[in-house]
């Protein structure tokens, strides 16, 4: 017999979010929100702060500005073919 344990498999996969995010977040931390992500980052680029490191632009506008349309449209286009919604 098999024994379950419901709770491992989510887990698993907020352990696994979580250690992309701290391994790949830039300047500001794990980009995932926006509006979350964009404050901290012009104040980083404004405020006069000695031997600051880049804002890392590149990241914090294609990560949560630019990529989640691209993957909504992705999507939109998979469920369109594959299973013929929309």
């Amino acid at each position: 017999s098999q024994v379950k344990t419901p709770g491992i498999v989510p887990i698993g996969v907020g352990l696994l979010v979580w250690a992309i995010g701290m391994g790949l977040g830039g300047p500001t931390g794990f980009a995932m929100n926006l509006a979350r992500d964009m404050g901290p980052r012009i104040a980083h680029a404004i405020l006069p702060i000695k031997n600051k490191a880049d804002s890392d632009w590149q990241y914090g506008i294609i990560v949560p500005g630019i990529a989640p349309f691209i993957g909504a449209a992705c999507t939109a286009l998979f469920m369109h073919s594959f299973f013929g919604i929309g």
